[in-house]
């Protein structure tokens, strides 16, 4: 374990002593930086991983590079940082670009030719070096809201090209820009025994401790009588100037007698760290309530970069006779700070509130393969798919698998498998392994491996096998049969699928493969014009689209549409 944190300190030294330009890059857009979401900001299994630019609640904002450089990759998904641009600068560092609504047309033009090519709306390109190459504060793209963006913003990335390492945005002279003189706001601090001897304010279990807001604007926290091992998590987030929204904060540090004991700092980390803020946060405290504690100490080692100058893990052992000063200090990238001072008394009082110490057959060791069966169902837990060791609840009921709950958060992929050998070719064909959520069934990729339907899964809770017999749905089109779109840009239809969901959606124009886009969160998918696949007159347009178990559905239609310059729309 020793030589473990000589490592993370050793990295942390080398994030420390890295001197970033400042004034190398210009911004992307030419809006005020009052930002949607900031670097390592809190979020759904991952840290975000840039700078989100608020742009005024629109689309189509004009995007420029950073500085020079060429295009490196090129990425459009209907998930994720949806239509996404990557430059790849001489210094050293790459910019991402994500959730943009077009490209500038040069290089619209060259993603276009390749989707036509690849038949495909989703794809991923990778641009020699001297193939599209670009200017600091050439138009690049316009901004958008595609993928799996919440609203009109652009996604904003620096990276190490090298080592693909993400990097807080404002160390490369953003933080000029974006103007910050508020506070971190803390909305709680918990404290916790940990150890089968400790004891926090007479409770086993995690206690809210009490914070009074002084004149200095500081918080005291009430004084915590405990013994044996115990550690802090905090609830705090940030809020710039101009921006109404609370994002994450920079730094947090944890003292001990005035002796720095544990630090967060959120300047830089690789994307394979990104799920570890589920064993970062309280997960049983945000499963619960929605709301995030930041934990102040680790129980189990584990490599997450932003986590500095920890000595002690973070735990604070409470001696007999002892008591002890600590202060937690959180700041933002600008250096406004908000403290919290307390002291810790040791007292000999038992637990009034005890922690129930559940066990099971099942103790999962997270540092070993764990494997178990019952009746033709089978689970393997692969060493270091979980955070830590637990008493797990696993059972087989009517056919359907218990595996613990959710209350447990999942690194790595879990396996489970279910014999099918009593199903016909043609039920097989149609059946899936689900997540069972209340009366919902949530799909998992489902595979045949060994003879046995099989799904790798990063959650706990129930499963069952089923069946998806019903086709997509293909509603809402946009214009009415046989009408004139002479005067329009695009056409659009809606398709969803209500189980399996949609695997492939294809479309022609007159026997022509053409280019849709898709919007998972409207269920749109549209075609423009200017692709130039449209022909004189009437065009018949066919549409297919599968889900992920094979069903299909296809509907078709007509429309007329003339190029002339001087026709009259005919759709009266």
């Amino acid at each position: 374990m020793r030589f473990f944190f000589l490592i993370l300190l050793s990295t942390t030294a080398l994030f420390a002593q890295q001197n970033y330009p400042e004034d190398y890059f210009r911004s992307p857009m030419d809006l005020p930086l009052h930002p949607s979401g900031t670097f390592g900001e809190l979020r759904r299994n991952h840290f975000h991983a840039g700078i989100d630019y608020r742009t005024q609640q629109r689309e189509g904002l004009p995007v420029y590079a950073a500085a020079d450089g060429y295009v490196s990759r090129i990425k459009v998904s209907s998930y994720g940082y949806g239509t996404a641009l990557y430059i790849d600068h001489p210094n050293g560092y790459t910019t991402l670009y994500g959730h943009l609504s077009k490209y500038a047309p040069e290089i619209e033009a060259y993603v276009r030719e390749k989707q036509y090519e690849k038949k495909s709306f989703d794809i991923e390109l990778f641009p020699k070096p001297g193939e599209l190459p670009v200017t600091k504060g050439e138009l690049v793209a316009l901004s958008g809201n595609t993928g799996g963006s919440g609203g009109p913003h652009l996604h904003f990335e620096y990276r190490d090209t090298k080592t693909e390492e993400i990097i807080n945005p404002l160390f490369f002279g953003l933080n000029k820009i974006m103007k910050d003189s508020q506070k971190p706001t803390i909305y709680g601090v918990m404290a916790y025994a940990l150890g089968d001897k400790a004891v926090v304010n007479e409770s086993e279990k995690p206690v809210t401790l009490n914070l009074k807001l002084l004149k200095d604007g500081t918080y005291l926290a009430d004084k915590i009588y405990a013994r044996g091992t115990m550690g802090f998590s905090i609830n705090a987030t940030d809020k710039s100037t101009g921006s109404l929204g609370n994002n994450g904060v920079f730094k947090i540090e944890t003292f001990i007698n005035g002796n720095r004991e544990f630090k967060v700092v959120f300047d830089q980390f690789a994307f394979d760290e990104s799920r570890y803020i589920n064993n970062f946060i309280d997960y049983q405290k945000y499963n619960a309530t929605k709301q995030r504690y930041q934990k102040l100490f680790i129980n189990t080692p584990y490599t997450l970069g932003v986590i500095r100058d920890n000595t002690t893990n973070g735990k604070i052992d409470i001696k007999e006779g002892e008591t002890v000063s600590y202060r937690i200090e959180v700041s933002d990238f600008h250096g406004n700070k908000r403290i919290v001072n307390g002291s810790i008394e040791y007292s000999d009082k038992p637990a009034t509130i005890t922690q129930p110490k559940k066990v099971t057959p099942y103790f999962v060791k997270a540092a070993n393969d764990n494997s178990y069966t019952k009746d033709a169902v089978s689970v393997f837990i692969p060493a270091h798919a979980l955070y830590e060791d637990f008493y797990m609840d696993f059972d087989v009921k009517d056919s359907i698998l218990y595996l613990h709950d959710d209350s447990v958060p999942v690194h790595g992929n879990i396996t489970v498998s279910f014999d099918v050998s009593h199903m016909s070719p043609e039920v097989l064909q149609k059946t899936f392994i689900a997540g069972v959520d209340g009366k919902r069934l949530l799909y998992n990729n489902s595979y045949m491996e060994s003879g046995r339907l099989t799904a790798k899964v990063r959650y706990l809770g129930q499963f069952k096998l089923a069946q998806d017999d019903t086709a997509p749905k293909i509603y809402s089109v946009s214009f009415a049969e046989g009408k004139w779109l002479s005067n329009k840009d695009s056409f659009s239809l809606k398709i969803s699928d209500d189980l399996a969901g949609i695997a492939t959606f294809d479309a022609w124009l007159n026997g022509k493969w053409i280019l849709m886009h898709y919007d998972y969160k409207t269920r749109i998918i549209f075609h423009n014009f200017s692709d130039g696949i449209v022909d004189e007159g009437r065009n018949d347009l066919k549409v297919t689209v599968t889900d992920n178990v094979g069903n299909s559905t296809t509907f078709e239609t007509h429309f007329f549409r003339t190029q002339k310059t001087t026709a009259v729309e005919k759709d009266k």
